[in-house]
């Protein structure tokens, strides 16, 4: 008897033939489900020796195939203003007032050469006319201003280009002078149960001391008003007041000291350090502090607020670093320890966006240890002064999250 020729699975999503019983059926679909999974297999590694061959395969795939993230679709307030509430990019403002500002010394001079240029009579001149034409094409053409990307990559925040009304509304934060040595004070609200979170927050910023917050009946429930003004008094520079909600860390008030402004945030997806798989144990070395994607006025005066938490010089023996990362107006707060050490044979080297190794750092890869504690942090009001009581005046409340806010998923305020 001749053999009879098996029809090869289809790699289409429907059976090859339609069959009622059940078990037939499944057996049908796992057939499939293989023989799909077997082609892409085959492609992939048919295009990773192709890629192989010639790598500029590989970069037309890359450039090609971009993700269309939120991130990506990010758009911008047409409005020339520096305010908390308008969504611009710092950079993109400056360039373009600094490109107005050089148009309007241009135009006298365009001017004045127009006006010469009718006084000329053109029967007489027109030798001159072509010489000076002759020379203006052996000159070489200026070049033009490079174009802002539209995926710019996540890179850290310049605090060099916060706007000059900012600076003038919040002038103990936005000095010129050094930032101090942090000194801090760390509390909680009344009939807090979060010391030992709050003790966990003593060791992510330097120099902070934590004192509970009484509730006994005989004793006086110190305000937050008091307590900034207490601690003004004996050269703390920061308060941070930690509030809870069925014993878990919910909000987090930091003020800036002596007049402020205060910022108040609400904490997510909180996990100490001693959940975390593969955690490692802080030490008291002064961090490096990494701010990235902080680009509105706003998104500045968060990252300022920061910035002055954290000592200006950091220990690098120590090989922390802290990590504020601002996606979708949500700050993720993360601590890690790193460690910079050989490339094993099966790892791959470090690859840069354009899909090339990193020159220089072909055979070194960084090793990283989470430390703790992690949370995420979302800015919801702005006061002027500290707290809303300590604010007076029409701009008492610099910025308040709204939840008309999001209703556009494609704009944000940090």
């Amino acid at each position: 008897m001749g053999s009879k020729r098996v029809k090869p699975v289809s790699s289409k999503a429907s059976l090859p033939f339609k069959t009622a019983n059940k078990f037939r059926r499944q057996d049908l679909h796992v057939k499939q489900k293989k023989a799909r999974d077997s082609l892409r297999r085959d492609e992939r590694f048919k295009r990773k020796r192709e890629e192989d061959r010639d790598p500029e395969l590989r970069r037309e795939r890359l450039a090609k195939n971009v993700p269309h993230t939120i991130d990506k679709k990010r758009v911008w307030d047409e409005i020339d203003g520096d305010g908390l509430g308008v969504s611009v990019d710092v950079e993109q403002l400056k360039r373009r007032r600094i490109e107005e500002a050089e148009a309007a010394e241009q135009e006298p001079l365009e001017n004045a050469e127009e006006s010469e240029d009718e006084d000329v009579d053109s029967m007489l001149d027109s030798d001159s006319e072509n010489e000076d034409e002759d020379s203006e094409k052996q000159k070489p053409s200026k070049q033009r201003p490079r174009a802002a990307s539209n995926a710019p990559s996540t890179t850290s925040t310049n605090l060099d280009l916060t706007p000059s009304s900012l600076a003038l509304k919040f002038p103990t934060l936005f000095s010129d002078e050094p930032p101090p040595v942090p000194k801090i004070l760390l509390t909680t609200s009344i009939n807090s149960t979060l010391h030992h979170e709050a003790e966990l927050l003593c060791t992510l910023f330097p120099h902070s001391t934590y004192i509970r917050r009484s509730s006994h009946r005989y004793g006086h429930k110190f305000s937050l008003r008091e307590i900034s003004k207490f601690a003004t008094n004996r050269n703390y520079t920061a308060v941070i007041l930690l509030k809870e909600d069925q014993k878990v860390p919910t909000g987090l008030s930091i003020v800036h000291l002596p007049s402020g402004p205060t910022c108040h945030f609400s904490i997510a997806n909180w996990v100490e350090g001693k959940k975390l798989p593969g955690h490692g144990n802080p030490t008291n070395h002064y961090p490096e502090l990494i701010l990235n994607n902080f680009r509105t006025p706003l998104g500045l005066l968060t990252a300022r607020l920061f910035l002055t938490l954290f000592p200006p010089q950091p220990e690098l023996q120590g090989r922390q670093v802290v990590t504020l990362h601002n996606q979708r107006d949500y700050i993720f707060l993360r601590r890690h320890r790193y460690v910079f050490r050989d490339k094993r044979e099966t790892e791959k080297s470090v690859v840069g966006p354009d899909g090339k190794p990193v020159e220089g750092v072909e055979g070194i890869r960084a090793g990283l240890q989470e430390l703790g504690p992690r949370f995420t942090l979302k800015l919801r009001r702005v006061d002027k002064g500290i707290g809303r009581a300590g604010s007076e005046g029409e701009d008492a409340v610099q910025w308040q999250w709204k939840a008309h806010m999001e209703k556009q998923r494609t704009r944000f305020n940090l």
